[in-house]
């Protein structure tokens, strides 16, 4: 059965013309020019992926507030904000509400494609059966590979599918550094250099949010990132 990609973008054009290359690549497609409609679609069906712009209509944010709204329906379901804001602010912005990835609209179909196909792959990855390693523990850190859970000091730390895949790449072998392609790789994810950054300055505020001592992830200059043992 095809999967069904969710389009959210208010410029009629813009979204037939991404609906119509989606479409020649094999997906169903759903297509919403306002966050009310996206909204009671996504009530009666949730689509096995979202792209959604910021500005919807009349709300600037409304693409904002729509990922929150999916988010709370499903902590799994793939995002992607695809808009014209190429703003770090809103960047971050996006990460923050749960999104997976942010694409600006100049980015070429065969990228888009290539950021959808490797989220659907994580989404099968997700529906295999869980590897023998169910739980992962190093030092104050530990994650549950079943539940996806992830805890510091053993207080909960409410990370993202991309942020859980991201800690666990660089705390299953401490001490070694992982540049962007590997961290990318271990997420399943395909991204550029600056969506890696979010994604850690997020992690890092999760973290801080449950230990203001917490000092695990460190940047190694022009090569990646390393987990302290």
């Amino acid at each position: 059965m095809a999967r069904t990609v969710a389009i959210v973008e208010d410029d009629a054009a813009i979204r037939a013309n991404y609906a119509d290359i989606l479409k020649k690549h094999g997906y169903q497609v759903s297509a919403y020019g306002d966050r009310k409609a996206a909204t009671a679609g996504f009530r009666t069906r949730l689509p096995d992926l979202a792209l959604l712009d910021i500005a919807l209509g009349e709300e600037p944010d409304g693409g904002f507030t729509l990922c929150r709204e999916l988010r709370a329906m499903s902590a799994a379901l793939p995002i992607i904000f695809l808009t014209a804001r190429d703003s770090d602010f809103d960047l971050v912005s996006g990460l923050r509400m749960g999104a997976d990835d942010y694409l600006t609209k100049d980015a070429s179909m065969p990228q888009l494609l290539a950021r959808v196909a490797a989220l659907f792959r994580r989404a099968d990855l997700l529906r295999e059966p869980p590897a023998a390693e169910e739980v992962l523990e190093r030092g104050l850190l530990r994650l549950d590979m079943k539940r996806f859970h992830a805890s510091w000091r053993g207080a909960a730390v409410d990370l993202t599918l991309t942020e859980f895949w991201l800690v666990h790449s660089l705390a299953r072998y401490p001490g070694h550094v992982k540049d962007r392609d590997s961290l990318m790789r271990d997420a399943h994810i395909v991204v550029d250099d600056s969506t890696i950054t979010s994604h850690v300055k997020r992690i890092r505020r999760k973290f801080q949010a449950v230990d203001g001592a917490f000092s695990a992830i460190d940047s190694v200059y022009g090569l990646g990132y390393r987990w302290n043992a």
